[in-house]
């Protein structure tokens, strides 16, 4: 009976998701057909449809769109790497989190856009300085939810811990890393959309190949139709992504289910 409800309840939902999408879709279409908005700012969604199609099958929007993919998740696996390590690293010991949370919280703040300028500067307008940028800004929902992970291990853990006598990197690995692992799987998923976005604007303002570079020639030439057709395609990338990252956090963390 819970199953049935389930799944009648999944349906439900996606068939609401499927109407909002169509709903958007059919105002985006009445706005741009109906001359709402110039046309020359806002394509018909056919024509969108048409660039986008022309762009995958003869044009160079298949090699961006692969080379912007490449980008985000070489900078998200960086960033993940970096955030687990250092939050581990730093969460596992009290003293630690007191000594280094304050300059933690300095450096946190600042946008990933205004470290470009330093990025370029030590390694200049390169892949190497975009993909840099993309972890430093995609690092820090990793790493501060690997700090608050480590930071709420049950105090009988900690206990346990001590009794079986495991050393401090033992205890890390075998009961601080996997009671912190919701948090840390919460945090990569933040982080791979923080990734995609510093990706775009990395390309942007370093002319680097991807669809960040392609949205922005598209602008300046007015060719609505390709600027829309590259949005669509970000768009894409970020709900299929999120997705995939969803169905494998349901899987790791099935030991948790009743």
């Amino acid at each position: 009976m819970n199953r049935r409800y389930t799944t009648i309840v999944m349906l439900g939902n996606a068939t609401g998701s499927v109407l909002v999408l169509g709903g958007f879709v059919a105002l985006w279409w009445v706005a741009s057909a109906g001359g709402w908005v110039n046309r020359a700012f806002l394509p018909t969604p056919q024509a969108t449809l048409q660039s986008l199609v022309q762009g995958l099958a003869g044009g160079d929007l298949a090699a961006y769109t692969w080379a912007t993919l490449s980008r985000m998740v070489s900078g998200w696996v960086l960033a993940s790497a970096l955030g687990i390590a250092l939050g581990a690293l730093i969460g596992a010991s009290a003293r630690a989190r007191d000594w280094i949370a304050p300059t933690l919280e300095f450096i946190r703040p600042l946008p990933a856009s205004a470290v470009m300028p330093l990025a370029i500067a030590l390694f200049g307008l390169s892949g190497n300085m975009v993909l840099a940028v993309v972890a430093f800004g995609a690092m820090w929902p990793v790493l501060l939810a690997t700090l608050h992970g480590l930071a709420n291990v049950h105090p009988q853990l900690r206990e346990v811990s001590r009794s079986l006598e495991l050393s401090h990197l033992a205890f890390v690995l075998k009961i601080g890393l996997p009671n912190a692992m919701p948090d840390i799987l919460a945090g990569m998923r933040l982080s791979l959309t923080v990734s995609l976005i510093v990706s775009v604007v990395g390309e942007m303002i370093a002319s680097q190949s991807g669809l960040g570079q392609a949205i922005l020639l598209a602008a300046r030439s007015f060719q609505a139709s390709d600027l829309f057709a590259g949005i669509v395609l970000l768009g894409a990338m970020g709900f299929v992504s999120n997705v995939l990252l969803a169905l494998a956090e349901k899987s790791l963390l099935r030991w948790q289910r009743p």
